[in-house]
């Protein structure tokens, strides 16, 4: 894609508090399960401190919107008032641009189902015309992009107007979010405890309810993890559902997916149902729901026969909670009709994480090859962080052979799942084998490259294979730790079985609601 390297009107971290403004006076009704119940004629108002929005999900908002009791512009001064109130304890954001928000909504917004509910992306993949994406890294700090990724267009014609880029580690290569270009971003259920990654600058947004919706990417785990880390719904749909084009077509050679982290299942539905379908050039194909994601949420999922993988594989160590976190599921799950039984995936774990980094590696090493156009010259040590600079280096020293042999694998890994879930509807599992670990722990400027390893792969040993295999999967908030940390539970599909998955979380939210376990930041 072609950028520039120039850009009106962007609003970048160090500018973020040099400007505000403030809503207008009164209180805001409350909604009951996001839906509104009482004073439906009452015009809305919110106060001085935009105390009462963050009582509603994204599609809460837009009903507002549509009755006209908010109007777009309120609740964007509303989410500026907010953002610069908590932004400078989270580090959540690195550009805002609430400028080009405004003009969006002067300009017109379409009758989306999203209509007029301020939005985030993240900031790595996708491109928003006349702003930056960086990718979290130097290299890219000023490339400014000349055109919209499909992605971001169907977040238009939804009615979404976006306002800021969240924060992302470099390249999306680790599990927390905390880059030498932006810094930390902070968990706001403890403000030393790492947001998760490489998603963390969405989901520390939406956990302190500044949005109740934002952009993500899951590579790795990208989109569960965070979410876990700040007790949010986070869904990583089939491989092919939601496009990534048209700068690329994909990451990790299939391995990346987009969609969101929120509050509600429902908004995640939504926003699905907003954004699914494939691109002219894409690679990939999901198969296409029979009807809308948001018309199963609510649907009576069925009996499900959930196979219950609670260790890590590979013997990686699990945390006592976590593991009590998928215990306390598996029995919910059981009173809610549905079959669990513990079960062992009949899988090779060394040879699938061998196979998957080294796909990473060489997609990493192509990419800051190519970056040399950007730069004007070669990608230096200098330009980049120690791990990152560590893994490009071990991706140009993979053999072709070893390359496509890593392809190979991962292709078996898929068949393997793929007939081990003949016998199994849902997979349950601990999303992370640690609660939210200290920031710093997982940095990509470690003191040691060996120990990041050792602490990246014993944080998050479980989610990686359902972006092998391209599977539906999603975090779940259903735990907190016993000093109140978020902890995730993970449910895995089979492929292109998105809609079962729906289905269960919301009835999952249901019977253990979430929405209004809210972190006091």
């Amino acid at each position: 894609m072609k950028r520039n390297h120039h850009s009106d009107g962007l609003i970048h971290r160090r500018e973020i508090l040099k400007r505000g403004t403030m809503a207008g006076a009164g209180a805001a009704i409350v909604l009951n399960n996001f839906s509104i119940r009482d004073h439906e004629d009452e015009p809305v108002r919110f106060s001085g401190l935009a105390a009462e929005y963050d009582k509603y999900d994204a599609l809460g908002l837009a009903e507002l919107i549509a009755r006209r009791q908010i109007t777009p512009q309120e609740l964007l001064a509303a989410v500026r008032q907010r953002v610069e109130a908590l932004n400078p304890k989270l580090n959540a954001f690195c550009h805002l641009f609430f400028d080009k928000a405004e003009t969006q909504i002067r300009q017109g917004l379409p009758a989306g189902p999203f209509r007029g509910v301020p939005f985030a992306l993240k900031d790595l993949g996708q491109y928003l015309a006349g702003t930056i994406t960086s990718a979290g890294s130097r290299v890219w700090k000023d490339a400014v992009a000349d055109s919209d990724s499909t992605l971001v267009a169907r977040y238009k014609q939804a009615g979404l107007v976006i306002f800021a880029k969240t924060n992302s580690p470099e390249l999306g290569l680790t599990t927390t979010t905390e880059s030498v270009l932006y810094g930390k971003t902070h968990n706001p259920w403890n403000l030393d405890r790492t947001s998760g990654g490489s998603s963390g600058g969405s989901s520390a947004a939406v956990a302190a309810r500044i949005l109740p919706a934002a952009h993500a990417s899951d590579g790795g785990g990208s989109i569960r993890i965070p979410a876990s880390c700040c007790g949010l719904f986070g869904f990583k749909p089939t491989r092919g559902r939601v496009p990534m084009g048209p700068a690329q077509f994909e990451g990790w050679n299939g391995c990346s997916h987009h969609h969101v982290v929120t509050v509600s299942v429902r908004d995640s539905a939504a926003l699905l149902d907003a954004t699914v379908g494939a691109e002219p050039g894409s690679p990939f194909f999901s198969p296409p729901p029979s009807r809308p994601f948001l018309k199963e949420v609510g649907m009576n999922p069925g009996k499900l026969r959930i196979a219950l993988v609670a260790e890590p594989y590979g013997g990686t160590p699990l945390d006592p909670e976590c593991r009590k976190a998928a215990s306390d599921a598996a029995r919910l799950c059981e009173s809610l009709g549905h079959r669990v039984e513990e079960a062992t995936l009949p899988i090779n774990n060394a040879a699938m994480r061998e196979a998957f980094l080294n796909l990473i590696v060489v997609s990493l090493a192509r990419t800051l090859d190519d970056a040399s156009k950007t730069l004007g010259r070669p990608v230096t040590e200098r330009d980049v962080e120690t791990v990152t600079w560590a893994m490009m280096q071990q991706g140009r020293a993979l053999s072709s052979v070893a390359y496509s042999r890593a392809i190979a694998t991962c292709h078996q890994v898929g068949l393997t799942m793929a007939k081990f879930m003949q016998n199994y509807d849902v997979i349950l599992s601990p999303t992370l084998a640690k609660p939210p670990v200290p920031l710093g722990v997982l940095s990509l400027s470690p003191e040691s490259n060996a120990a990041f390893t050792k602490e990246v792969t014993e944080f998050g040993p479980h989610t990686a294979l359902y972006n092998v295999t391209g599977q539906p999967s999603m975090s779940v908030p259903l735990s907190w730790s016993n000093d109140g940390l978020p902890i995730g539970v993970m449910f895995s599909g089979r492929f292109g079985e998105d809609s079962l998955l729906f289905r269960l979380a919301a009835q999952l939210e249901k019977a253990k609601p979430w929405a209004m376990r809210k972190p006091k930041i």
